[in-house]
């Protein structure tokens, strides 16, 4: 037969729970102030460390396409 549980303490509840909490998304800008994820391209002009990586005219053209 099993032994009954032991009731946990608020602290100890409450260690558990703190990696719980939700965190704020950290925001970098370009040079042009646009905002963007961190170590990511900037979805609006392509461009990483002042850098053009991606074609933002050829992404625009793939999602009008899939829209009709």
């Amino acid at each position: 037969m099993p032994n009954p549980t032991k009731r946990h303490t608020r602290q100890h509840k409450g260690a558990r729970r703190s990696h719980d909490a939700l965190k704020l998304i950290q925001v970098a800008f370009d040079a042009d102030g646009n905002p963007h994820l961190p170590h990511h391209a900037t979805p609006m002009s392509g461009k990483y460390k002042g850098r053009t990586v991606t074609d933002v005219t050829k992404r625009a053209l793939r999602s009008s396409k899939k829209k009709h």
